[in-house]
């Protein structure tokens, strides 16, 4: 189940709200003691996770559990820069955080409700080190999401108290609630680098309108030496002899362009009226998500009525 990106926080008795985890999402399942995890897409995760697998086997019962694998940094808050790391290193402090639950023991627990779906939940846990229960509070919930401010985390995600569980729908039954201004973007080449710039100036980004790349802008902000590195060799593997933009944009520099396949999330200031984005910051690669999905229309926040 996907949430609805809305434009701010709200208090309502008949909603509850949780922390917006930065990770992977991720569906673990237990069946005669075998655990197998999934992302979204359903590609595995088993052989990146071990750790969380392990501390599953020994929760009592079969189950499908929803949540997301966070890796903690020294300050105690979520990181996806040191979680993408992971995958390479395999070094960092990963928590799977879990939210929902979905099967258990035999039994869908998907038409309950999201208060006592949470209930049977947090009954099922044992205490680990590395699996964390999402708690939750009611009606409250832009005192939370101004805690979330503070502590600079992703946002907060609003549940209604009654709903379901509806799997691959995106549903205004959750709504999610950034503190910063952001977009997925599908990176469509680069530029070359000025001065003392190492591997590239800026990524060209667009969005997909009606099967056609549209241009959004480009950044060249928000990298250090590592990651921008790692995004080099990552978009040598792309390269392409032309423009994937149907109307290719005309940069101030010399261009390598890329097969629209991979996706970052940036951060910007606002959008102008012919759809480029102002100070836009790369944050980090979406290696979860793919390009085709990337649209403008799709990450619009809804302004929803209470």
């Amino acid at each position: 189940m996907l949430a609805v990106l809305t434009d701010k926080p709200f208090n309502s008795k008949e909603w509850i709200f949780e922390i917006k985890w930065d990770g992977y999402r991720v569906i673990s399942k237990k069946k005669s003691n075998k655990v197998t995890l999934s992302s979204r897409n359903l590609t595995s995760f088993d052989l990146l996770f071990p750790s969380i697998r392990e501390s599953l086997k020994k929760i009592d019962g079969d189950f499908v559990i929803d949540g997301e694998a966070v890796a903690i940094d020294e300050d105690d808050r979520p990181n996806f820069q040191q979680l993408q790391n992971y995958r390479k290193t395999r070094i960092g402090n990963i928590v799977y955080c879990v939210f929902d639950l979905l099967w258990l023991n035999g039994y869908s627990t998907e038409d309950l409700t999201v208060i006592k779906r949470k209930e049977l939940l947090k009954e099922l846990l044992p205490e680990t080190e590395n699996i964390l229960y999402c708690g939750h509070v009611a009606e409250r919930g832009v005192k939370l999401f101004n805690e979330a401010r503070k502590l600079k985390l992703e946002g907060i995600i609003a549940k209604k108290s009654d709903s379901h569980y509806y799997e691959d729908t995106r549903s205004s039954n959750w709504l999610k609630i950034k503190t910063e201004e952001t977009l997925d973007a599908v990176i469509c080449g680069y530029t070359e680098p000025r001065g003392s710039r190492k591997f590239f100036g800026a990524l060209i980004l667009g969005v997909f309108n009606k099967d056609k790349l549209t241009y959004i802008g480009h950044t060249g902000t928000g990298f250090n030496l590592l990651n921008q590195r790692a995004v080099y060799n990552l978009m040598q593997k792309y390269a392409a002899k032309s423009s994937p933009f149907t109307k290719p944009p005309k940069p101030n520099a010399p261009v390598t362009w890329l097969r629209p396949k991979l996706v970052c999330e940036v951060k910007f200031s606002h959008m102008t009226n012919d759809g480029i984005l102002r100070h836009p910051v790369f944050m980090r690669l979406r290696d979860d998500k793919k390009a085709e999905d990337v649209t403008l229309g799709g990450q619009k926040k809804k302004t929803i009525k209470i």
